[in-house]
């Protein structure tokens, strides 16, 4: 059996007062990924937000709500992970925070973007917003793919890994 071990270097700057900054995470696949999805859902906020005259305000106003709040949690994920805070918050479980907030954006926007796609009534704005919006449940689909490599990793299989996937997953809820 043959195991493949990928190391990535990061840059990091401190300075005096023990802020640490760790650049190097922007390079990586989920940094990259976390980008992408932010840049996706950004543009698709914007262009429902600046058309006038929506065909049905309710799905493009539920469409407006996910793409935003999603936008701030990647956000925040973001600068927890370039800022090195999850380091300062041992309590809870991180990667598995992310598995979990990324299988509940992949459906909402999911089901949001196929919504907007349905009802945009040929407005070239709505249409870009839709396509922008599957671009980003594409991106979180590959994240939700390497975090939960991460999460419960590549080679458990059986009921003990689905244990160990359901006790990690039981410690986060715990502290939410």
């Amino acid at each position: 059996m043959s195991h493949t071990v990928i190391t990535t270097t990061t840059t990091t700057r401190t300075t005096g007062d023990g802020f640490s900054l760790n650049t190097g995470y922007t390079r990586t696949i989920p940094g990259l990924l976390k980008i992408g999805q932010m840049l996706a859902l950004l543009i698709a906020f914007l262009c429902v937000r600046c058309v006038r005259g929506w065909p049905s305000w309710a799905a493009f106003q539920y469409f407006e709500v996910v793409a935003l709040w999603f936008l701030i949690a990647f956000l925040i994920f973001f600068l927890m992970h370039l800022f090195r805070l999850q380091a300062k918050m041992p309590c809870i479980n991180w990667p598995l925070t992310e598995f979990f907030h990324y299988s509940v954006g992949t459906v909402l926007i999911l089901i949001a973007s196929i919504v907007a796609a349905v009802n945009s009534g040929g407005v070239s704005a709505l249409v870009a917003a839709t396509v922008f919006g599957f671009i980003a449940t594409f991106l979180m689909a590959v994240s939700l793919w390497t975090s939960y490599s991460v999460t419960c990793g590549p080679h458990q299989t059986g009921t003990i890994a689905l244990l160990a996937c359901y006790a990690n997953f039981a410690s986060t809820l715990k502290y939410l």
